[in-house]
């Protein structure tokens, strides 16, 4: 793990970045830095939520599948529907 940078190493960093690319193109580094963070955060925020959708639709589904079946009513042995032979529809 790296330990944390102080402001002498800091300054070290920022001097050593202001020879190598130059006072002009260093700001313009420092913009396209920080749009790739802001879409990198917009990016796994998007991911995160995703996720947690489809966790909580799983969880819906999984409480559903374990709710027991509706009864259904039982008659007390009493047929509304007699079965008809050839002879009753005549």
């Amino acid at each position: 793990m790296l330990p944390s940078v102080g402001i002498p190493e800091l300054i070290i960093i920022l001097t050593i970045a202001l020879i190598v690319f130059g006072p002009r193109k260093l700001p313009e580094l420092g913009r396209s830095l920080g749009r790739s963070l802001n879409e990198f955060k917009r990016a796994s925020n998007e991911l995160k939520n995703t996720l947690e959708d489809e966790i909580r639709v799983e969880d819906q589904r999984s409480t559903e599948s374990q709710r027991p079946p509706e009864s259904i009513p039982v008659r007390d042995g009493v047929d509304d529907v007699v079965p008809r032979t050839k002879s009753d529809q005549a």
